[in-house]
């Protein structure tokens, strides 16, 4: 039996498109796989060379003009597997070419600034991949949940939030925004396990039991800010999370198909290559010495 392989249009049946609703997608779904864990974890060790490829000629095409880069945008609720993605997914790739930024609390100093201050200098510069651990959309959902800020400056912020992205994507960065998408059990089985092992009390916190208070709110503002700002130029994609195996290899596609989308080649050498192996093999006996 052949080894199960994902729907080439995967990406579409992620996308998050007109008449979205988020209450319909299973947490425990894997659209576009029919296969087991060990089936997943096949398929990404088999793609880590074709993305190593890829990333390769994205950051060469850098060095000689090229504008392209990719931005990853990752949200979710705790325990969703933010972190499982940046190991398994990004970690194949060199490290010289990717750049992570997890945005935690906003501290004083940028709550002085507008909401975009602290995530334009993180953006990716041409060449690169860049991974948000978390996002500007921080500043629609917490603050939608914990009314941190009126509902009036909220709605400013989804036109905020697509001006910029449009901008962003003008500027030759391919955005794509991923929701790791958990079911309350799921999650509650996760912490659960932190709370079982002394291994994993470091990533256990007290504030994830407040926010499990606050689910379907929660629920409520990813709903609202996927429908205000998916667009052609940064869709969101709801990836089924509930499947660690499945949500590596989906978000892993995702970031293949981006950069294949960029039809990239190997730059064009600036020097005529068989004069400089006529001089390689002209120095190999002055390397060498008198015999």
């Amino acid at each position: 039996m052949s080894t199960p392989r994902l729907d080439p249009s995967l990406g579409t049946l992620l996308r998050a498109g007109s008449g979205f609703r988020l209450a319909d997608i299973d947490p425990g779904s894997t659209p576009g796989f029919d296969g087991r864990k060990r089936h997943g974890r096949e398929l990404l060790a088999d793609a880590l060379a074709e993305l190593g490829d890829l990333q390769e000629r994205l950051f060469a095409s850098s060095l000689f003009g090229g504008t392209r880069s990719v931005l990853l945008v990752l949200q979710a609720m705790d325990t969703a597997g933010k972190g499982g993605i940046v190991r398994h997914v990004m970690g194949g790739m060199d490290p010289q070419g990717v750049h992570v930024r997890a945005f935690k609390a906003p501290t004083d100093q940028e709550k002085a600034h507008d909401f975009l201050w602290r995530i334009r200098p993180e953006l990716p510069r041409p060449g690169y991949i860049c991974v948000f651990d978390r996002s500007h959309y921080e500043d629609v959902l917490i603050h939608r949940v914990l009314r941190l800020s009126s509902p009036e400056a909220i709605e400013e912020r989804y036109d905020l939030i697509n001006a910029f992205e449009a901008d962003v994507a003008a500027s030759g960065t391919t955005i794509v925004k991923v929701m790791l998408h958990i079911s309350a059990d799921e999650q509650a089985e996760r912490l659960r396990e932190r709370l079982d092992r002394p291994e994993k009390h470091w990533k256990y916190s007290t504030g994830d039991l407040d926010s499990r208070d606050d689910w379907a709110a929660y629920q409520e503002a990813y709903q609202v800010a996927i429908e205000r700002t998916s667009t052609t130029v940064a869709p969101w994609f709801v990836v089924p999370a509930n499947r660690k195996f499945y949500a590596r290899v989906a978000v892993q596609r995702l970031i293949l198909d981006a950069l294949e989308g960029f039809g990239l080649g190997w730059p064009a050498a600036t020097y005529d290559v068989d004069e400089q192996k006529v001089r390689l093999a002209q120095s190999l006996p002055a390397l060498r010495g008198p015999s």
